[in-house]
């Protein structure tokens, strides 16, 4: 019994029943090389090659970029000092540790400037890794939390963190938010951000006095005080005109 040839096999015999379907790819089971698929309902035809299937692009994982190798070049001792650092600055938030890295290394070279250059010890190497590491971290808590432990003792310090007693702690600095409404005695509703003073902020009434007072000046005088303002030198005629102006100020005062 002989076998129908698929489409584009240019009648060469082929066993139909391992070919797969040109439409889903999956096994044929018809027995002519041309139909309707029994998988997937849709006219297709027998192919002898399986079409690859779709790869399935899985989300990749952002790679935090490695700074090691930008350090493992580094001359004794300061290579020394890194190894020494990367078992410290990993204990700090993502963003920080090259900071913490470079701070422990740059301690170290100034300790060891200060000792004369003599090596540094081990346990002298890792007991200032360890003392920049916790100030990172007091810095960080007196940032967010308002909380100074550094000038805490260790045993006071060892007790807050086994009792969480940070927000108890009568030192901590009562922290605000810039983004606070604040409430004023009509309702209006104001960000605490926009009721702080500032030095370099405009007195607006002041500005509209100076500016209402400017604007009723001869026009003689505004010109000589937009060349006072731009650094100009007056002319003996400008000078008298303005000298003969403060005095009349003067008596009008007294």
């Amino acid at each position: 019994m002989t076998t129908e040839l698929a489409q584009g096999d240019h009648n060469q015999p082929q066993d139909i029943k391992q070919g797969h379907c040109s439409r889903c790819g999956k096994v044929w089971t018809l027995a002519e090389a041309q139909g309707v698929c029994q998988w997937c309902g849709k006219q297709g035809t027998c192919q002898h090659q399986k079409r690859p299937s779709r790869s399935i692009k899985t989300r990749q994982r952002k790679q935090v970029p490695s700074y090691d190798k930008c350090y493992d070049q580094l001359p004794e001792p300061q290579l020394t000092y890194y190894k020494v650092a990367s078992r410290f600055n990993r204990k700090a938030l993502i963003d920080d540790q090259e900071d913490l890295l470079q701070d422990i290394i740059l301690h170290l070279i100034v300790v060891e400037r200060k000792n004369g250059h003599k090596p540094l010890t081990e346990a002298m190497m890792y007991r200032i890794a360890s003392h920049v590491k916790d100030h990172y971290w007091y810095k960080h808590y007196k940032l967010t939390m308002g909380l100074d432990c550094e000038h805490c003792s260790k045993a006071q310090r060892h007790k807050c963190k086994e009792g969480w007693l940070y927000s108890n702690c009568p030192k901590a600095i009562k922290l605000e938010s810039l983004n606070k409404p604040i409430i004023d005695d009509v309702g209006n509703i104001t960000e605490f951000g926009e009721l702080i003073a500032d030095d370099h902020a405009i007195d607006l009434d002041q500005w509209l006095d100076a500016r209402t007072t400017y604007l009723g000046l001869p026009q003689r005088l505004k010109g000589i005080a937009v060349k006072i303002r731009d650094g100009e030198q007056l002319t003996g005629a400008e000078k008298f005109y303005l000298h003969k102006l403060r005095k009349r100020e003067q008596k009008t005062l007294f």
